[in-house]
């Protein structure tokens, strides 16, 4: 399975910046242009130094505009152990403006409440690793801000006129096929695509590179236009323009939306109006949710690659019935989602976390599918028995997270080589604290023994913090397949290769891109 997120190689180029602790940021609510971007963030992290990191991703836009991110972490540029990571998009269409706004607000929101020890945001950004991306499209920004305010689709998609929300890999159509013919496969389908029917537009593929190296456990990617919490699947099963077409993890979906839109104003409020008086569907009553294939199908989505293609569980967020808001709204618009967005990424320590170790060496095992059956107990007479087919893996230093809602579940590590445990675990989600904790350690079989695996590493030290009594030795260079350092890299030149020497410069989506694209 070449696809797992046993993999970190973050295609990012680091920005280096003068620093003074002492600095403060000064947010002003207003459309801020692409140079200005940049700006803010580094205005955020001049503030927060120690808790911030900026980076670009590997590609530009088509005009060659950098996209700009900023983390959030008490590490920043390391994965630890047992600290899930979260992500925000915004401004995938370039004249849908509120995600882009509200995402600079944030990072400047989540800057000013650490250094204020805010009981909620200082604990967060404590305990995850969060990543934000304020516009995935500056090109179609920047095109919708001087012609198309007023406009429907002005700026909606990139330069080269392509909608990015229709150029992701259409893992659906393979999950799908999976389902009909009984193939055991339900995640990380990368392995499975061969070729595409178009080109892979350079803003979507370096967010393709973003969710392949990077171990999302939640995700939401800002939009306008409506005023819903929209949850996969994007795309409809049978093909039909709308369909109900659950995941395996509906559930837990519909829980994470909840989340989001319990906590905005109106977004769930059965008497107001719809954007779109014409639409039959209308979202307030239906507490601020929508299954995306029951709105409309659509192929080639974000959220649903992500589902698909890694351990991310991702919604999509439309923010209001007006794309390009208003400036003078922007500030109550940030008010009405706040708190929203902050509870949002709590949600990220929902249901269960461990480690996956071997039982003789402790070293970690990467790559284990943890699979779930919900056993919870309906009434005295009455409990669930189902499996919860959609599997997702530990990563390289063998930690998992996987989202559950409340109940009581069966989890089992399996991994080739290993004998399979199963471990009962009591699912609270109390609000703003851990997932529950459930570790693994796996029994070798004589079938392949540890030092023939490929999924195997030093104990990092970072372990002694969870109770080891001597931490483990220096990590070790991770062997991930039997192919060599030069078999791996693409035969293209000028490719930005990680140079961080706590991460393998090995990459998977190196390979089958350039395998299957060539030099997009």
């Amino acid at each position: 399975m070449a696809w797992n997120l046993g993999i970190f190689s973050p295609f990012l180029i680091l920005l280096s910046y003068s620093i003074s602790v002492t600095a403060s940021t000064s947010f002003q609510f207003k459309h801020h242009n692409n140079q200005e971007i940049l700006k803010v963030l580094e205005s955020v992290h001049q503030a927060c130094p120690n808790v911030t990191r900026i980076y670009t991703l590997s590609e530009t836009s088509v005009k060659g505009v950098p996209l700009y991110m900023i983390e959030f972490s008490t590490h920043p540029g390391q994965h630890e152990i047992l600290k899930p990571e979260f992500k925000y998009i915004g401004n995938m269409h370039g004249n849908e403006v509120l995600g882009r706004e509200l995402l600079l607000k944030l990072a400047d929101q989540l800057c000013q409440g650490y250094r204020a020890q805010d009981p909620v945001i200082q604990p967060l950004v404590q305990k995850t690793r969060i990543h934000i991306l304020p516009s995935m499209n500056p090109d179609g920004w920047d095109l919708a801000t001087r012609r198309g305010k007023n406009d429907y689709l002005v700026g909606r998609s990139n330069a080269n006129g392509i909608d990015l929300n229709r150029d992701f890999p259409d893992l659906d159509r393979i999950m799908f096929g999976n389902e009909a013919f009984h193939v055991t496969n339900n995640n990380h389908l990368m392995d499975q695509v061969q070729t595409l029917d178009h080109p892979i537009q350079p803003e979507t593929l370096a967010v393709m590179r973003l969710i392949m190296s990077t171990p999302f456990v939640l995700s939401a990617n800002l939009h306008g236009g409506d005023l819903v919490v929209n949850y996969p699947y994007d795309s409809s099963r049978s093909g039909a323009d709308s369909e109900y077409t659950e995941t395996p993890d509906d559930d837990t979906f519909r829980y994470i939306s909840t989340a989001y839109s319990r906590l905005h104003p109106t977004m769930g409020d059965p008497s107001r109006e719809p954007c779109d008086k014409l639409d039959a569907m209308n979202f307030g009553k239906s507490g601020g949710i929508v299954n995306g294939a029951k709105w409309y199908s659509v192929r080639g989505g974000m959220q649903d690659f992500n589902y698909l293609s890694s351990n991310d569980f991702e919604i999509t967020l439309e923010l209001g019935c007006r794309k390009y808001t208003k400036e003078q709204d922007l500030e109550k618009e940030w008010n009405d989602n706040k708190d929203a967005l902050i509870n949002f990424m709590w949600q990220t320590h929902i249901g269960v976390k461990g480690l996956v170790r071997d039982s003789i060496t402790g070293r970690a095992i990467a790559n284990a599918a943890i699979r779930v059956r919900n056993i919870t107990q309906i009434n005295q007479t009455h409990a669930e028995n189902y499996e919860i087919d959609h599997d997702i893996t530990s990563v390289f230093d063998g930690d998992y997270f996987r989202l559950l809602t409340t109940g009581e579940y069966l989890v089992t590590a399996v991994h080739a080589g290993y004998k399979s445990q199963t471990r009962r675990v009591k699912v609270t989600n109390l609000p703003k604290t851990e997932a529950a904790r459930l570790d693994f350690w796996l029994e070798p079989t004589n079938e392949v023994q540890p030092n023939q695996l490929g999924d195997f590493f030093e104990e990092p030290a970072e372990l002694d913090e969870l109770g080891a009594n001597e931490p483990g030795p220096p990590r070790q260079t991770r062997q991930f397949s039997e192919l060599t350092v030069d078999e791996m890299q693409p035969e293209v030149e000028n490719v930005p290769l990680n140079t961080d020497s706590e991460t393998p410069s090995r990459d998977w989506i190196y390979k089958w891109m350039y395998g299957h694209l060539g030099n997009v």
